[in-house]
């Protein structure tokens, strides 16, 4: 496949990036560094742009550019994205605030919305991923800027599900777990006065344990991509925690259910949304 991966300078992105090469496919890096090392260790296997996702003129420029030298995109994995401002959230300075949410969500926005009108292009089903995490579906003290651009991810993930039903295209958001990377740094850095006693003491015991695998998130990845999943749209997948490979036996059921979805959660009798 022909598959373009945004952040793919670091962390869980670059790591992804070597294995769907490793896989065969082709990728396409989108990120604001340069990757002219990861290129000439991967001639014909790994292109790239410098684009930053948040800025919308930036990444319609990469998609032209990607379409032109490829004229066929089968895939858009969206795995860029900043922790950004932490601390607690009346008290956070609101540039930072902002750009947090620029580039966690208006960059997945951004992604969707260039890469779109060549994904309908694409000779089979087209196939696209975007990375939600910590804070998604619960509240995150702290990190209210980070978990709100994840949630809205999600929500964004499911609401072009929906529009988009019935055309040749699955998009599902990933929740990859707490994989040690930069952002684990990040939160040890900066210290329980900033980030909280207990996410201070989570990335202390993530650090030392090595992480969740990376294997899982890959193997998702690869599942939502491949035809096994096809039909399968707008869920919310713990690469860690669901039985994802097992989804495809109940298709049908899972496409009238709220399986795997963002809801709320009522007493007996009441609304159910």
């Amino acid at each position: 496949m022909n598959l373009v991966l945004t952040g793919s300078s670091t962390g869980i992105g670059r790591a992804l990036a070597e294995r769907l090469i490793a896989q065969g496919h082709r990728v396409w890096g989108l990120a604001r560094s340069l990757q002219a090392d990861f290129v000439v260790r991967h001639p014909g296997s790994f292109q790239a742009s410098r684009c930053d996702v948040g800025n919308w003129l930036q990444i319609a420029n990469a998609a032209d550019e990607v379409a032109a030298a490829w004229g066929q995109i089968d895939g858009l994995i969206t795995c860029a994205g900043v922790q950004g401002e932490i601390g607690r959230t009346l008290a956070a300075d609101p540039a930072n605030w902002d750009a947090t949410i620029r580039a966690n969500l208006d960059g997945t926005f951004h992604s969707l919305r260039a890469f779109a009108p060549h994904l309908a292009k694409a000779p089979r089903r087209a196939k696209v991923v975007c990375f939600s995490g910590g804070g998604a579906a619960k509240g995150r003290a702290q990190f209210s800027a980070y978990a709100a651009a994840k949630a809205g991810i999600v929500r964004l993930v499911e609401t072009i599900a929906e529009e988009e039903r019935g055309r040749p295209l699955d998009i599902n958001a990933v929740a990859p777990g707490a994989i040690n990377t930069r952002l684990t740094e990040e939160i040890l850095k900066l210290g329980p006065d900033v980030v909280g006693a207990a996410e201070f003491a989570a990335a202390q015991k993530q650090k030392a344990s090595g992480g969740a695998p990376l294997d899982r998130v890959f193997g998702l990845v690869e599942w939502l991509l491949s035809p096994a999943s096809d039909g399968i749209s707008g869920r919310l997948l713990s690469a860690q925690w669901d039985d994802w490979a097992g989804l495809a036996a109940q298709r049908d059921a899972l496409a009238k259910s709220d399986l795997y979805t963002l809801r709320r959660v009522t007493p007996p009798g009441s609304a159910p949304r």
